[in-house]
């Protein structure tokens, strides 16, 4: 008995992606016509009848993109999410959006159920302990963004660079006892770079570091206040804008208002709350729409895979 052929197998016939094959038989209107005359001569030439039962499990739609956050309650993923969901909206397609919560076993679960279910691709928002092997299983049908990776594209913020920028503009304001509060070095991203960074420029200039790390939240940054805080200290350098708004609020209470802070991530709420706070933009919503536009580039077999760092919005 001969094999029944699969969108997979026409897509290998092809030399295009198996979503590639699925907006041809959609009459999607974004695929290039010399790519759908090649498929739909293949198609034509092998006899293929597509899976009405394949096409239901995407619930009635073909154009499906699984978004994997860190964190639901995050102000710069959802930054990120919007410019994605922007971006995925334009070109017609829907999401679904799961949260991992920095844990490996959960990311790899959502990553079956958005295989069972079928959708074109996945952007992941990347962590330290992240599963490579299950990751680079989905090619050219991912984007991964905070994280680089050898087999997926990534979007990466310029973790070091947002850091030197928060001291350059220090500098410039003679501000020269500087501390900082960041995340444990674990995290190989935002703790780990962005202390070393702030290392880096204390060897330069020959100053003592004085700083201290813990997890990512506003409350772990407000109990760390006291441990860099001496009447030296002229401003401190956090490693996030969350982390900036427990250093707020512990400054607030102990009336040391002589002292500036500058934080990571363009939060509106933040700089509302808290004017004086200078808070460096490392280009969230962009990373989500240039996350977004890469990985519809490879489900159109456009672009190979491609690692890409965010510039910094001044």
């Amino acid at each position: 008995m001969t094999k029944k052929l699969t969108i997979l197998d026409i897509a290998k016939m092809a030399g295009v992606g198996k979503s590639t094959v699925s907006r041809v038989l959609t009459n999607d209107p974004k695929v290039k016509p010399e790519t759908r005359l090649k498929v739909e001569q293949i198609i034509k030439e092998s006899g293929f009848t597509p899976s009405k039962s394949a096409q239901s499990m995407r619930g009635g739609s073909q154009k499906v993109i699984g978004i994997i956050t860190s964190r639901l309650d995050s102000p710069s993923e959802n930054k990120a999410v919007s410019g994605i969901l922007e971006q995925l909206y334009q070109h017609g397609y829907d999401a679904v959006i799961m949260e991992s919560q920095f844990d490996t076993e959960k990311t790899n679960e959502h990553l079956e159920v958005l295989r069972k279910r079928s959708v074109d691709g996945v952007i992941l928002f990347g962590f330290t302990d992240c599963d490579m092997n299950q990751i680079e299983r989905w090619n050219e049908r991912m984007v991964v963004i905070a994280m680089d990776t050898d087999k997926v594209s990534s979007i990466n913020y310029d973790n070091r660079g947002v850091i030197k920028q928060a001291l350059h503009h220090l500098s410039q304001l003679k501000l020269n006892k500087i501390a900082y509060i960041g995340v444990d070095p674990s995290d190989k991203t935002t703790g780990k770079l962005r202390l070393d960074s702030y290392l880096e420029w204390c060897s330069e200039k020959g100053r003592v570091p004085n700083f201290a790390t813990g997890q990512l939240d506003h409350q772990s940054a407000y109990t760390l206040v006291d441990s860099v805080l001496n009447d030296e200290v002229e401003a401190i350098v956090c490693a996030s804008d969350t982390l900036a708004l427990g250093v707020a609020k512990r400054l607030q209470e102990l009336q040391r208002n002589d002292i500036q802070i500058t934080g990571v991530g363009g939060n509106e709420l933040l700089s509302f709350l808290f004017p004086n706070i200078i808070s460096i933009n490392p280009g969230y919503q962009s990373a989500g729409k240039n996350a977004a536009k890469q990985l519809l580039q490879q489900l159109e077999g456009d672009v190979s895979i491609t690692h890409l760092t965010q510039p910094l919005f001044l």
